[in-house]
């Protein structure tokens, strides 16, 4: 049963020394395991060495030669096929430690995936297997270490069954050094030369990972999407992006905007160092199953001068998210093609823009920050945040695999028999991916090359959609292009020359009339079967400057080069502009134009959902107690070019605040009543009913009956005379009490129940109401007396915020 709990490279390694070798039973592994130094003792542990066998790799993304302090790298430990590793141990220590000691490693390592990989236990700063079972592959990020630093020496061991292959040097070994100060700014990528020979045709295949069964927090569901795909095969000399760079225009473009028009504009201004412009459209959503869209994809080619590959694509909608390649290395040491490539995607930050979430407001950073990766412990409002610090869920996957080579192949470890198949195939033979649902005609023959020279062109070729069977799935493209050039220009003629760019026109030979200027161009390789080139390498032709040469003529310079197109999708206009060199001889107004205008096509808009920052926080209740309204904004992000929005971008809405103070209302006094006695001295009194009762903390009721004191004349002494007056009060007294007999018949008195208990309250919290009801008691003659009615009363309660 073994150690059920422990890696498999940590319990293997135990194997090699010779205590264990005895038959120890577990607790002791495990104390030794735990004994101090064994960090170095992973790496003093003597197992098989096999030098010179290269079926495992250890990589670092780019095969720099220098790292920068505190940039991020990827780091993969692979296996080359037929081979599998089950268990392994990764470690960064500095040139010449042991790694005994903490102070000797260097750098920190960050889990990619927690199902491949963990930190191991015994030994923190070094990287182990999660769980025992076959792979070909696993990565990590490594931090490199602060400026002064010096060399790092990264090392790998493998465990396959239960044999572990340790190397000093070669391939499970990788050395990288500081990069000096003098040297920042400059790239770290490859400097070798690549040794291959002819080209190689791949074909990138990006499988996108992000949805909200995978990434719940936050996920925003009906914008979601990655922007069209944009990016090239290029030579070492010209760096699309990179981590710890900083991003151009055209990256900024697409992690903002997921606009690639700047980009590809940079890229094709490159035209000496690029080979291919890579290119896929956008995925609206971001995922769908393959069976009802398929992934997107693109060809691209490489050669000996242009054998790098990078690529990226916004994850929208963000602040500045994307995924990508940098400087993908598609040559091999041994001058062959890298037959396949898949490496799994998370998000980095361009540094251009400071939002936290997906539908953050725009916040441009300034000054602009470093490309780098983004993290779980960003910020706490990141929809990748975890406070343990764990890794990033994946969330692309790009496979990029040989589909073709061309030329003659120099590479001194031959292919296997299945590869060599795969190239002997016709390239012109294509998989028909056309869903059978899609009906189409056939294709129509090739237009003629868009270049009459031995300039790249295109030609094309058309189809038209008869019927479609199934609207869910959606149909290929009606058109087809290719790249092309003029008759005598073919890639296969052996006797072809391939001609650099014309370099652009000079300035024309006359600064008044018609003269003549000239362009150039070189050959960039001459032909195979060593012949001549032919090809013109000058062309001149007429050029006017100024139509009319008299005194009232003005001298104008030549035209300058065109503008941007005002218009980022669709039909726009361009201008271009130039100045007076020297107005008329005869001091009359120069006629000349100095600024001309024309129409310019851009690629085709295309109609989005309407890009929006989050709801802001709702504003106060526009009242202090009792009922208000208060509301809630947010802002347009995507571009106004890119379509109208409709979408509402204020609301409204009730709110609801503690009730009101209501203060007690009387009415008015009544008469003062007779004086309570028939001589002598008395008194009398006079009352005022409560209209409204206070309510909700409201001014309390003052008092309702006032007493004031009377005299009437002088009482007599007489026994006879008190006697009868005493019985003239009694008889008014019974005469009085009858007549309120007889009225409250007449008008019945109203008598009313005691105040129920309140009510339970209508919400938990933000504000609910609460209520109360009096009813009456005992209600007669109701046609003749209707102020006797049931009573409710209201109040506020919960008002708390959820």
């Amino acid at each position: 049963m073994g150690l059920p709990l422990q890696p498999l490279a940590l319990r293997l390694l135990a194997l090699t020394f010779p205590l264990l070798a005895r038959g120890f039973p577990d607790e002791t592994l495990e104390k030794a395991a735990k004994s101090e130094g064994y960090c170095s003792r992973i790496l003093r542990a003597q197992g098989t060495r096999r030098e010179g066998y290269n079926e495992f790799s250890l990589r670092v993304e780019g095969d720099p030669e220098f790292y920068k302090p505190g940039n991020s790298y990827r780091v993969t430990l692979s296996a080359a096929t037929p081979a599998y590793f089950r268990g392994f141990t990764l470690i960064a220590l500095k040139e010449g430690k042991e790694g005994d000691k903490e102070e000797d490693h260097a750098g920190t390592f960050q889990i990619i995936d927690e199902e491949e990989t963990q930190f191991m236990s015994n030994c923190p700063v070094a990287v182990t297997e999660s769980t025992p079972r076959r792979r070909t592959r696993i990565q990590v990020f490594w931090t490199a270490p602060p400026t002064g630093t010096g060399c790092v020496i990264l090392k790998a061991s493998i465990v396959q069954k239960r044999i572990i292959y340790f190397q000093d040097e070669g391939s499970l070994t990788k050395k990288i050094c500081e990069q000096d100060a003098a040297a920042e700014g400059t790239t770290d990528k490859p400097i070798l030369d690549c040794c291959a020979c002819g080209t190689a045709k791949y074909r990138l295949t990006f499988y996108g990972n992000w949805s909200e069964k995978t990434h719940p927090k936050d996920f925003p569901r009906r914008t979601n999407h990655w922007s069209a795909i944009i990016g090239g095969s290029h030579s070492k000399n010209y760096i699309l992006w990179e981590y710890g760079g900083y991003a151009s225009e055209g990256v900024k473009q697409v992690a903002e905007l997921g606009s690639p028009v700047k980009m590809e504009e940079e890229i094709r201004q490159q035209s000496d160092e690029v080979l291919t412009v890579i290119k896929a459209k956008a995925q609206w959503p971001a995922w769908q199953p393959l069976n009802v869209r398929a992934a997107p994809s693109a060809e691209f080619s490489v050669d000996r001068h242009r054998h790098l590959m990078s690529f990226l694509t916004m994850l929208g909608p963000s602040p500045d998210w994307n995924v990508g390649l940098s400087a993908e290395e598609l040559c091999t040491k041994d001058c062959g093609w890298v037959q396949k490539v898949v490496q799994d995607l998370i998000p980095w930050d361009a540094g251009t823009d400071s939002g936290v979430s997906y539908e953050s407001p725009n916040k441009p950073t300034v000054p602009q920050e470093k490309i780098r990766p983004l993290t779980s412990l960003d910020h706490p409002q990141s929809p990748f945040y975890d406070p343990e610090g764990g890794s990033i869920k994946l969330v692309a996957r790009v496979v990029i695999e040989r589909i073709a080579r061309k030329g003659e192949q120099c590479n001194i470890i031959p292919d296997n028999v299945d590869d060599i198949v795969a190239d002997l195939a016709p390239e012109e033979k294509e998989e028909d991916d056309t869903p059978e649902t899609c009906i189409y005609s056939n294709w129509s023959p090739w237009s003629a090359c868009s270049s009459s020279t031995c300039e790249k062109g295109k030609r094309m070729r058309q189809r038209m959609l008869k019927a479609q069977l199934d609207l869910s799935v959606p149909c290929p493209d009606t058109q087809d292009f290719q790249p092309c050039m003029g008759p005598g220009c073919s890639d296969e003629d052996g006797s072809t020359c391939m001609m650099s760019d014309w370099i652009t026109w000079s300035p024309c030979s006359v600064s008044c009339g018609m003269g003549t200027r000239s362009r150039e161009r070189y050959v960039k390789q001459f032909p195979e079967d060593g012949s001549m080139c032919k090809v013109p390498t000058e062309e001149t032709e007429k050029c006017v400057v100024n139509e009319e040469c008299s005194p009232s003529s003005c001298l104008v310079t030549e035209w300058g080069e065109w503008d941007e197109c005002s218009a980022s999708c669709g039909l726009g206009t361009k201008r271009r502009h130039r100045m007076i060199k020297m107005s008329p001889a005869d001091g009359s107004l120069c006629k000349a134009e100095t600024t001309e205008a024309e129409k310019c096509m851009m690629p085709e808009c295309h109609t989005i959902p309407c890009l929006l920052s989050p709801w802001s926080e709702w504003s106060d209740c526009s009242v202090t107690c009792g009922k208000g309204m208060r509301t809630r904004q947010r802002m347009l992000k995507s571009a106004a070019e890119l379509g109208d929005c409709n979408e509402e971008l204020e609301q409204v809405e009730k709110c609801m605040l503690p009730e009101c103070p209501i203060d007690c209302e009387l009415t008015e006094w009544s008469q003062w009543s007779e004086c309570n006695t028939s001589c002598g001295k008395g008194h009398m009194i006079r009352t005022r009913m409560i209209k409204i009762e206070p309510q909700f903390g409201g001014t309390a009721c003052p008092e309702t009956v006032q007493r004031t004191k009377c005299r009437v004349r002088k009482c007599l002494r007489g026994p006879g005379l008190e006697k009868r007056r005493w019985k003239e009060a009694r008889e008014k007294r019974r005469s009085e009490q009858a007549k309120k007999n007889a009225d409250s018949e007449q008008y019945p008195v109203c008598r009313l129940k005691p105040w129920t208990a309140w009510t339970e309250c209508s919400a938990l919290c933000g504000g609910g109401i609460q209520e109360r009801y009096m009813m009456v008691k005992k209600r007669s003659k109701p046609t003749q007396f209707t102020s006797c009615k049931d009573k409710k009363e209201l109040r506020a309660c919960n008002v708390h915020p959820c």
